[in-house]
């Protein structure tokens, strides 16, 4: 397996992750935000749907018109990056927020694949916003992954919280 092969795989299965957490949590919990973690599901998929454009496509490949025109990204960044998850609520409506979730999620791992490996050195696409953490692509991606799953966690938490434990589909061994 490649660095491309390698990155895809994980970045799916990162995606898969937050999408199944999601799906279990009925749409009408998705704005319940419980003083203990402040925040909630409507929030954290708006934040993803920013972050997987930002991380995996744009300092990837630049902007993608194609993109921009389906997604309000500059209301979303202030909602999602600025905005506090208690504001969010009631906003935009959680159907609304998956559907448009799958469509960033679909059009990331679509930049993935048409990489190169010898592309994943080359530095980050111009930004006005300068990337956290990477220098380069495979960087930006590694970091979408991993600020991925810090999500999912989160989101695991609020499900626990707000409606209750998911289930991992594990069978405990009876002894």
């Amino acid at each position: 397996m490649n660095d491309i092969e390698m990155l895809l795989k994980q970045s799916g299965d990162a995606y898969k992750w937050i999408d199944k957490l999601i799906s279990s949590v009925p749409y009408e919990q998705w704005d319940a935000t419980p003083d203990v973690v402040e925040s909630n599901i409507s929030w954290q998929v708006g934040h993803l749907i920013i972050s997987y454009y930002f991380h995996s496509v744009m300092v990837i490949k630049g902007h993608r018109s194609n993109i921009l025109q389906k997604l309000p990204l500059k209301e979303y960044d202030k909602l999602f990056i600025d905005g506090a998850p208690i504001a969010v609520a009631g906003k935009i409506s959680p159907a609304d927020l998956h559907s448009q979730l799958k469509f960033i999620s679909s059009a990331s791992l679509e930049i993935i694949s048409s990489l190169r490996p010898e592309e994943l050195e080359e530095m980050l696409a111009d930004t006005t916003t300068p990337h956290p953490v990477a220098k380069n692509k495979f960087e930006a991606l590694d970091w979408n992954i991993k600020h991925t799953m810090w999500h999912c966690g989160q989101i695991a938490i609020l499900k626990r919280i707000t409606n209750n434990r998911f289930d991992f589909e594990l069978k405990r061994q009876r002894q």
